[in-house]
């Protein structure tokens, strides 16, 4: 099912699959970091879902010997599920718009991540605006907190080409 289907009272609405998450984003292999919306509350919230496997590219040097999915790209994860939050909360899908990153804040990595488990990315828009949205998001495995960061993201056209 790539479309997300609302309750009965308006709220929550999900899942999106792969389709549905690229339908939302503009972001492709290998920079795609969310692979399943398992719930969206528009203008309120997203869980998604980053399955982390060896076979990424990332793990070949991050670390030999020891794979860890780097802090940075475990942000960009949580960033990616506010951008579906965004784009479906403000009704741009489709639209051409691109959410920016502008800001990160209180990064904290708690446990590493390695290949063979499921990311639960779960994020809440703290502020939104119409082309500016702070965010709040937690990383989990198995209901653990792994990371958690609170970011800024701008709505905006994408630059001109040339």
């Amino acid at each position: 099912m790539s479309e997300a289907s609302t309750d009965a009272t308006g709220g929550s609405s999900g899942p999106l699959d792969i389709a549905g998450v690229m339908a939302a984003l503009p972001h492709r292999y290998p920079m795609l970091l969310v692979d399943r919306v398992e719930d969206i509350v528009p203008d309120r919230s997203i869980r998604a879902i980053k399955a982390v496997t060896i076979n990424e590219g990332f793990f070949q040097g991050h670390f030999p010997g020891r794979p860890i999915m780097p802090g940075v790209l475990i942000v960009e994860a949580l960033a990616q599920a506010a951008g579906v939050l965004a784009v479906q909360s403000l009704g741009l899908a489709g639209s051409g718009k691109l959410v920016y990153f502008m800001a990160i804040e209180g990064a904290k990595f708690r446990k590493p991540v390695e290949p063979g488990v499921l990311l639960a990315l779960e994020v809440e828009f703290v502020q939104k605006r119409s082309s500016v949205c702070k965010f709040a998001g937690v990383a989990k495995i198995d209901g653990q907190v792994v990371a958690e960061a609170n970011f800024t993201a701008m709505i905006a056209d994408p630059p001109k080409a040339g």
